[in-house]
């Protein structure tokens, strides 16, 4: 499995923000401009702490492994795997989610005159920063399902990235 990059979560965004503050200035325009959902930073605050509770667990379960602790309950392969696939999948989306929100925010700051569209600027402003802890946890997730290389034996996992 391939290691999502920050690097690529911050292009996404950028190039997201981008388009989605060109498109709130063509819809503002058309004076259609839609309201950013109240709902957004609360969904995206859930799915952080759902990845970070699952990264904390994870993480005490493999060092309590690591460390041979008696009745350490050891962690399945596939789940692990399948931890990872939700981390970077909600990192993908956040990324995208978060420069939607973020445009639409960068936008709203003209408008603070306006109590509506001030509202809504704090609100896309929450959303973004509930998405970047989306994405900083995703990453956290990969980072502690990461296996270790192994340099000592030839034939381990490590060699067959190589």
């Amino acid at each position: 499995m391939k290691l999502l990059r920050l690097r690529l979560l911050v292009g996404i965004t950028a190039a997201t923000t981008a388009l989605s503050w060109a498109g709130a200035k063509l819809w503002a325009s058309l004076d259609t401009l839609p309201a950013v959902p109240g709902a957004a930073p609360v969904v995206l605050a859930a799915v952080a702490v759902i990845l970070l509770a699952t990264t904390i667990s994870l993480r005490a379960r493999l060092k309590a492994v690591r460390e041979r602790q008696p009745g350490a309950k050891g962690v399945d392969p596939l789940l692990a795997a399948r931890a990872v696939v939700l981390g970077q999948a909600s990192a993908l989306v956040s990324a995208v989610v978060t420069g939607i929100y973020a445009g639409a925010g960068i936008y709203l700051l003209g408008e603070l005159d306006v109590s509506a569209r001030k509202d809504q600027a704090v609100t896309a402003g929450l959303a973004v920063l509930a998405g970047a802890a989306v994405i900083a946890a995703a990453l956290w997730l990969q980072h502690v399902c990461k296996l270790p290389e192994n340099h000592d034996d030839p034939g381990g996992p490590a060699a067959s990235h190589r």
